[in-house]
């Protein structure tokens, strides 16, 4: 399987004071391209810093990461900004959309960083819209939109720069119980359709839409498994 993401021996340290906490300790994980994978732990685990990591919003302490056979492991900023936005779609719990954007105007916004020019990003943010069900929301502001449809502007902007990578943190964790499978449906369908998929989750129902599942305990891989219930599905 052609590899998408090769980490080594990442370490993560930060300073508390005048003491060194260790995130990460020597977390070594390799994922294939179009592979459908869940990162899980409690909090303190080290799942947040690895999310941080894989995504390219931090760098690690020591260790190596290559992305798409690019090392962003001693990047700097600029590089590293350049990289996520090509390389990577974000889905965060919290939406992170504009509030006076519309939902159209906040799909586009990736495209922009891009320098995409203005009729090709709104052409290209309609056909994404659509995609995720909200032909007709288009214009609608976040304040206008359930949460369930807000999730679903985030999933079309993480989609709208064709990123080799997915990456989504707690992506249903302000919506309930039948929005929360709506939104893992969708993502379902956007990993049958090509695109490698990382869920950070600590629920367990949501990561078993996962193929793979990675645990994390005090900073480290304490399991690497295959979902037995996905390959059924």
């Amino acid at each position: 399987m052609e590899k998408v993401i090769e980490i080594h021996d990442i370490v993560k340290s930060y300073q508390v004071g005048s003491v060194v906490v260790r995130a990460l300790r020597s977390v070594s994980v390799n994922i294939g391209k179009n592979e459908y994978v869940a990162i899980m732990g409690p909090s303190g685990s080290g799942k947040s810093t690895l999310m941080n990591l894989l995504g390219c919003l931090d760098t690690p302490t020591s260790g190596s990461y290559i992305l798409n056979g690019i090392d962003v492991s001693k990047m700097e900023d600029d590089f590293l900004a350049e990289v996520r936005n090509k390389e990577i779609g974000f889905v965060f719990q919290t939406f992170n959309l504009l509030p006076r954007y519309s939902a159209l105007e906040n799909v586009t916004l990736p495209l922009i960083y891009a320098g995409v020019p203005k009729a090709d990003r709104e052409k290209m943010a309609r056909e994404q819209l659509e995609k995720v069900g909200l032909a007709d929301r288009m214009d609608h502001k976040p304040n206008e939109l359930s949460g369930g449809q807000r999730q679903r502007v985030a999933i079309a902007r993480a989609l709208i720069n064709k990123p080799s990578i997915i990456l989504a943190d707690e992506p249903t964790g302000n919506l309930d119980s039948k929005t929360s499978i709506d939104i893992m449906a969708l993502l379902d369908t956007i990993h049958r359709n090509g695109n490698t998929v990382i869920v950070v989750t600590h629920e367990e129902d949501i990561a078993m839409h996962a193929a793979r599942i990675i645990r994390l305990f005090d900073g480290e891989i304490a399991q690497d498994f295959v979902n037995e219930r996905y390959k059924k599905a």
